[in-house]
């Protein structure tokens, strides 16, 4: 089974009030009189696959237009393809796709009954359906698309993938040097920073415990003079002066001695009098070294006063006190290191960048030569078909301009798709320039071109379902036999939806439906339905000979039927 459009059904979208079809695979011919609302279905498929909208376009009266579309994706890798663009996995091999547009022009969009943007539905409609009009064309027209053919055309994906894998591999590698690079101003800001601070923290020579020792050394040395005199005035109360702390003690010790042979309880008290006269005197004999030592020096004071202010500068500048600071110092050579390291390797990302970039060159040469061989080839093969289309003076070039690819590894400007543009380049007439495809004025002429690239390009082409808008415009009897030929022989691998007025056109398609419009009461609907082979008769016999049909007219769409039948 192949990937297919399986069902269309729109409602309130200008003339249609409410039509379903459900198509079939292979070639499927659409007929009807002109006017009849042919144009309209194909506008609503364009809607449901992105195109844009407008309240204009709702049948009078309604409050809301909508299209539904749904796909059967037996082919897993297609429904990965569609899984990957909706970000996430198909539970089944359907798929469900509706458009709605309300009064206000608001449209939304559903896929699975999930909600979609509009340009997901471009996306996705680029995948499965192809769309070509007398006048338009919607991916074979682009260049980036016909080089896309030309790739597989040629069977140079290989190729094609190894230039866009290193082209994806330079962007990412000036994205990761564009970020090393961005912040190296600030890494060469912070290594001298951290210089900086090395250099001032290790010179401070910062030692755990050193700030309280220094307040206190400060608080003695500012107060030296007094403490110089305190202890002057407590070794002379103790023991220099005439009635002196010892000599008190002393007269007492006398006393003490002469009175225990009275009372031998007074043994203990002379003891004790006699050990503190010996303590007295120590600590008289400590002030006098406290007096020496506590002699003003106003050159130390200011040294500590230097040494406090350092350190208390110190820890206002980086947060931190002392004991921090040192366990700071401590982890300056590893951020240096870090910082250095990313240095390097902006250097490395840079020589990466060059190899990688050569690489590119490389790989973009090797596509470029057999593009170049692909080229001629597509070309030839193409005119071929032409001839067959009633084109035979018409002159089919595709032609490759170059792109250039620049030298600077880090600003050249690398193209999508490789080191060239395709340009398919027609002369319809022999004797008329050639001109871009896309720029063909007439549109049977570029239906032609397109029905012939499509043949030679439809086993590389994976979309599933390919759609002509009147591609028999301008063409007789004898060439539609041809074209239907050729729509026959592209619809046994996919599935072919043509809008078409000729019956030698219709003929070929195994499936044709006729879209008409009818009165519903004061209002006018279009319909559409699938002929059986009685309607299908009369149907061709109608569109050989309109009202004006009779036997001889259905024998003649008989046989043509039956011709056709023989080349499905």
């Amino acid at each position: 089974m192949t990937p297919m459009l399986r069902e269309l059904a729109v409602q309130n979208l200008a003339l249609i009030e409410d039509v379903r079809v459900e198509l079939q695979p292979g070639f499927c011919a659409w007929t009807g009189e002109t006017g009849a609302g042919k144009t309209l279905l194909l506008a609503a498929l364009g809607l449901l696959l992105g195109e844009r909208g407008s309240a204009e376009l709702l049948r009078t009266g309604a409050g809301e237009l909508r299209v539904t579309g749904r796909f059967e994706l037996p082919d897993e890798p297609q429904r990965r393809a569609v899984g990957e663009l909706l970000g996430s996995e198909l539970a089944d091999e359907e798929l469900v796709v509706t458009r709605r547009l309300n009064q206000a022009g608001r449209s939304t969009a559903h896929v699975n009954e999930q909600p979609v943007a509009v340009a997901t539905l471009r996306q996705l409609g680029s995948l499965l359906v192809d769309i070509h009009g007398q006048r338009e064309s919607q991916s074979l027209l682009e260049p980036a698309y016909q080089l896309q053919l030309l790739d597989a055309f040629g069977e140079l994906d290989a190729l094609r993938q190894q230039y866009l894998a290193r082209a994806e591999r330079i962007r990412e590698l000036r994205r990761r040097f564009s970020d090393l690079t961005a912040q190296r101003q600030q890494r060469q800001r912070e290594l001298a920073l951290l210089a900086f601070e090395q250099e001032e923290l290790a010179a401070a020579q910062l030692s755990a415990g050193e700030l309280k020792e220094l307040a206190g050394e400060r608080e003695r040395l500012v107060h030296a003079q007094a403490l110089r005199e305190f202890a002057v005035a407590g070794r002379s109360r103790l023991h220099d002066d005439d009635e002196s702390v010892v000599d008190a003690l002393g007269k007492l010790l006398k006393d003490a001695e002469r009175w225990q042979a009275v009372d031998p309880r007074l043994e203990d008290a002379a003891r004790a009098l006699a050990e503190l006269i010996a303590q007295t005197r120590d600590l008289a004999d400590l002030f006098r070294v406290l007096e020496e030592r506590w002699e003003a020096d106003p050159a130390r004071l200011e040294e500590v006063e230097q040494r406090l202010r350092l350190l208390r500068r110190l820890e206002a500048k980086y947060g931190k006190d002392v004991e921090q600071l040192l366990e700071y110092l401590t982890t300056l050579d590893e951020q240096q290191q870090r910082l250095k390291r990313e240095e390097t390797d902006a250097e490395q990302v840079r020589a990466e960048l060059e190899r990688a970039f050569a690489d590119l060159h490389r790989a973009a040469g090797d596509l470029s030569k057999q593009r170049q061989k692909t080229a001629k080839k597509l070309a030839a093969e193409t005119r071929k078909h032409l001839a067959d289309l009633g084109m035979a003076e018409a002159q089919l070039e595709a032609v490759l301009e170059p792109v250039s690819l620049g030298d600077d590894a880090l600003t050249a400007e690398i193209p999508a798709w490789g080191v060239e543009r395709l340009e398919l380049m027609l002369a319809a007439n022999r004797g008329e320039p050639a001109r871009p495809l896309r720029k063909v004025a007439s549109g049977g002429e570029l239906s032609r071109t397109m029905l012939a690239l499509k043949t030679v390009l439809a086993a590389h082409d994976h979309v599933p379902t390919l759609i002509f808008d009147e591609i028999d415009a301008n063409v007789g009897g004898r060439l539609g036999d041809v074209l239907g030929q050729k729509l026959a022989a592209l619809g046994r691998g996919r599935q072919i939806v043509c809008v078409t007025h000729l019956p030698q056109v219709a003929s070929y398609a195994r499936h044709q439906w006729t879209i008409r419009k009818r009165r519903r009461g004061q209002r006018t609907a279009t319909s559409i339905e699938l002929l059986g082979d009685a309607e299908r008769l009369e149907e061709l016999a109608s569109m050989l000979r309109g009202e004006a049909r009779g036997e001889t007219t259905r024998q003649e769409a008989a046989a043509m039927l039956a011709a056709a039948k023989r080349k499905w």
